[in-house]
């Protein structure tokens, strides 16, 4: 026994030697992980980067869309082009898939929030991207710092919700719409009891310059008129537009309640044309002008027909400012055709194109000044929550453009230039020809949402578009595209569009 009692305490004396020999040679402590943090300070989504005090969030979403009866826009209406046109080179279907990913960065500073946001697109569209391609947009990429924003960011100008009151098509006119961003260096002021000020510089060349024609130029042959009908800005002469030289200057102030939000907006804007010849400098130049547009928005939330249920409308006046009206990735002239019933008329066509004004001549010896273009606008939408997992809205524009009586002689050929002069474009005797630029866009639309998971929605929409223009008569005009050089009949036109999508945000 006492044999055994010395074996056992031995074989204990020389595991404790040898795990003591072992532990000598682990280090002392084990290093901490460093987990990463929640953020609560700007709301939920937010981390501490780890080993630093700024918080970061990343979001998104996937979307699937479909688009019949559209444009090579993809949800735009068919209303220029071959979809304008309706030939068989118009897609009836057209598909886009998206994906979105947005990075918001914030970090809190003894002069306040520092804050940085980033979003960009991927995506894959019919008629547009080749097979194994797609296209890149950058939608925001800005900085803000102690009130300031500087960057690619939403304009002081716009109404919080875009040109998206409760609709998904990008195409509702009747207002500003710079969803995908504007750049500029701005400032707002926040005065307390959700009362805000700001001012802005921005960026005019890709989103606040419609057409300035010269319609000297539409006498150089069918190259304007063909252009319009095809999408283009060149309807009633030469693009006359100089590079930018002045920023838009833009003021907002606006008011946030429990009930919603009243926002006013005005803006400034330089109209500079290039040469009256646009290839020789030395035939001068018409004096530039300033333009403006000012707008009002209101949103009036917590209404009786429903919890969540909301109405938000806004109304506009432009004075050579149009892309203020109709803007966006809208284009600036529309050409629609349909059947008729005009004796000797082939089909029916309705066109007009917006500007900021109009000018002619082909030097400074007959050449003319600017003549602004007027317009004014309606757009809204009424949003409605039938329960938590269906909603609706009704939405619909109204959108007018005028030309004053020297604009309109200009086009019409009253002065020997404009449309008169354009080969092929000949008024028939006797049809009751008339010439008149000015033109209107009623549109009206109801999409309806289905939520069936939380941040998962499949939505139905349809649009009904209506281009009433102030041509009338018929008239002989050249070939365009598939469209033969015969007799048309100037009347209104009107045409649907539909929208599928499902989208999931993250």
């Amino acid at each position: 026994m006492k044999m055994v009692k010395s074996l056992i305490l031995g074989s204990a004396a020389a595991l404790v030697a040898i795990s003591g020999a072992q532990a000598a040679d682990l280090p002392l402590k084990a290093k901490a992980v460093e987990y990463v943090k929640v953020c609560s300070l700007y709301g939920a989504g937010f981390y501490y980067i780890p080993g630093t005090d700024t918080c970061i969030k990343l979001g998104g979403y996937l979307r699937a869309d479909l688009t019949l009866n559209g444009s090579a826009g993809f949800d735009a209406p068919a209303w220029n082009g071959n979809s304008g046109q309706q030939n068989r080179l118009k897609n009836d279907f057209i598909f886009r898939s998206r994906q979105d990913i947005n990075i918001d960065t914030r970090t809190a500073t003894e002069y306040g929030v520092v804050r940085t946001y980033f979003d960009a697109i991927f995506q894959w569209t019919t008629g547009t991207d080749t097979i194994a391609g797609g296209s890149l947009g950058v939608y925001y990429a800005f900085v803000q710092f102690a009130g300031f924003t500087f960057g690619k960011a939403v304009s002081q100008f716009d109404a919080p919700w875009s040109g998206y009151p409760g609709n998904n098509t990008s195409y509702l006119l009747g207002g500003y719409d710079d969803v995908t961003g504007i750049n500029q260096i701005s400032y707002t002021a926040q005065f307390g009891n959700g009362v805000s000020a700001a001012i802005s510089l921005e960026d005019p060349y890709a989103y606040l310059q419609s057409a300035l024609y010269n319609t000297s130029f539409a006498a150089s042959g069918t190259t304007g008129f063909a252009g319009g009908v095809a999408g283009a800005a060149t309807f009633y002469g030469a693009n006359s537009y100089a590079g930018t030289q002045i920023p838009d200057i833009v003021g907002q102030l606006r008011v946030d309640q429990a009930w919603g939000l009243f926002q006013l907006s005005a803006a400034a804007h330089q109209i500079r044309a290039s040469y009256y010849n646009p290839g020789d400098e030395t035939t001068g130049h018409p004096g530039d002008k300033w333009g403006y547009a000012v707008q009002a928005a209101l949103s009036i939330k917590n209404i009786p027909t429903g919890p969540g249920d909301s109405i938000n409308v806004s109304a506009g006046y432009a004075d050579g400012a149009s892309r203020y009206l109709i803007g966006g990735v809208t284009g600036n002239s529309f050409a629609m055709f349909g059947g008729t019933g005009a004796p000797g008329a082939y089909q029916s066509l309705a066109f007009a194109a917006s500007s900021d004004g109009v000018f002619a001549g082909t030097s400074s010896a007959n050449g003319t000044g600017i003549q602004t273009t007027t317009g004014w606008a309606l757009r809204g939408a009424f949003n409605h929550n039938w329960s938590p997992y269906w909603s609706s809205s009704l939405f619909g524009s109204y959108t007018a453009i005028n030309y004053n009586g020297t604009a309109t002689a200009l086009i019409c050929g009253g002065t020997g230039f404009g449309l008169l002069n354009i080969t092929g474009y000949t008024p028939v005797a006797g049809s009751g020809y008339s010439c008149n630029p000015d033109f209107n866009i009623a549109q009206v639309g109801l999409v309806t949402r289905w939520t069936p998971v939380r941040n998962l929605t499949l939505s139905g929409e349809v649009l009904y578009t209506n281009l009433d223009q102030n041509f009338s008569g018929v008239v002989a005009l050249p070939a365009v595209g598939t469209k033969p050089a015969r007799s048309y009949e100037l009347k209104d036109q009107d045409t649907w569009t539909g929208n599928l999508r499902i989208q999931r945000n993250f």
